[in-house]
């Protein structure tokens, strides 16, 4: 569901831009009250954006699957490297 609404966010900031572009090359009338309420438009919608992908990544509904992440997140580490997971050092320690 939180990716919809970011994909969706995603494509508003895109149509705004492109409404701006069109405002700026096309429009005759008052150009600039257009172009600089399709310019906030776009700046609410990019803030909007930035907070529901911070919103996710706080709630834990988006994880990163980068691959440099790995070895920041433990619980994502595969066995095979033991530099990577945690649970491996601590037993070796032990013994």
């Amino acid at each position: 569901m939180l990716k919809g609404i970011i994909v969706l966010l995603f494509i508003a900031v895109v149509a705004s831009l492109f409404s701006g572009l069109n405002f700026l090359v096309k429009d005759l009338g008052d150009p600039k009250k257009r172009l600089l309420r399709a310019l906030g438009i776009r700046i609410g919608l990019a803030a909007l954006l930035i907070s529901t992908i911070i919103y996710g990544a706080y709630t834990g509904q988006i994880k990163s699957q980068a691959p440099w992440d790995r070895g920041m997140h433990p619980s994502m580490a595969s066995p095979a490297n033991p530099k990577l997971d945690n649970n491996i050092e601590i037993e070796e320690s032990d013994k």
